[in-house]
């Protein structure tokens, strides 16, 4: 798991910065997040019983409404949508870093992180940021084709797709462990 967390933080990093070699560090960002998944998701169906069929389930239903939601219009990625989102997600982004901070000197956020109303809020609001960014990826992709992007670009967006999948999927899990936990 470790290694796994380890090599996707770094081919991430790379691919972001070197969009052009993203034909080799996607698929290899992709079998490290797998690593990283895969032990992941032992640890909670070991606690959990059926708990990764669910995430799992639920994270392709999220991602095939989405598509279908962006396919019909329903959803369009305008300045004001990627504004709020980016807010939204830098947010998150910055609880998740003062999270991981704190966690050093043994403090811990209070509230979100727990199996409470407020924990399971939080949750329910991160998942549907992160089902909101699969709007940014699809529009993303799609602008991609429309303007004949390099061979590349489309390694590229798939990597982006797989980043907030990942994300996504990580979100309902830790969800449905809150709301198991308060059985």
């Amino acid at each position: 798991m470790i290694g796994g967390g380890i090599g996707g933080l770094v081919l991430a990093l790379i691919t972001i910065f070197k969009p052009v070699w993203s034909p080799i560090t996607a698929p290899a960002y992709a079998a490290a997040e797998g690593l990283l998944l895969g032990a992941l998701s032992a640890q909670y169906a070991s606690f959990y019983d059926g708990i990764v069929t669910q995430a799992v389930l639920l994270t392709f239903g999220v991602l095939i409404t989405m598509l279908i939601a962006f396919g019909l219009g329903l959803v369009q990625a305008t300045d004001k949508f990627r504004a709020g989102l980016f807010a939204a997600t830098g947010g998150i982004m910055l609880v998740y870093l003062l999270t991981f901070v704190l966690s050093f000197f043994n403090i811990g956020i209070p509230y979100i992180h727990g199996s409470g109303m407020i924990g399971i809020g939080f949750s329910l609001f991160v998942i549907v940021i992160a089902a909101l960014n699969l709007v940014l990826d699809f529009d993303f992709i799609q602008k991609g084709v429309e303007s004949h992007a390099p061979k590349f670009m489309e390694w590229y967006g798939a990597f982006g797709l797989m980043v907030t999948l990942v994300w996504l999927y990580l979100e309902i899990l830790r969800l449905l462990a809150k709301l198991q936990s308060r059985d």
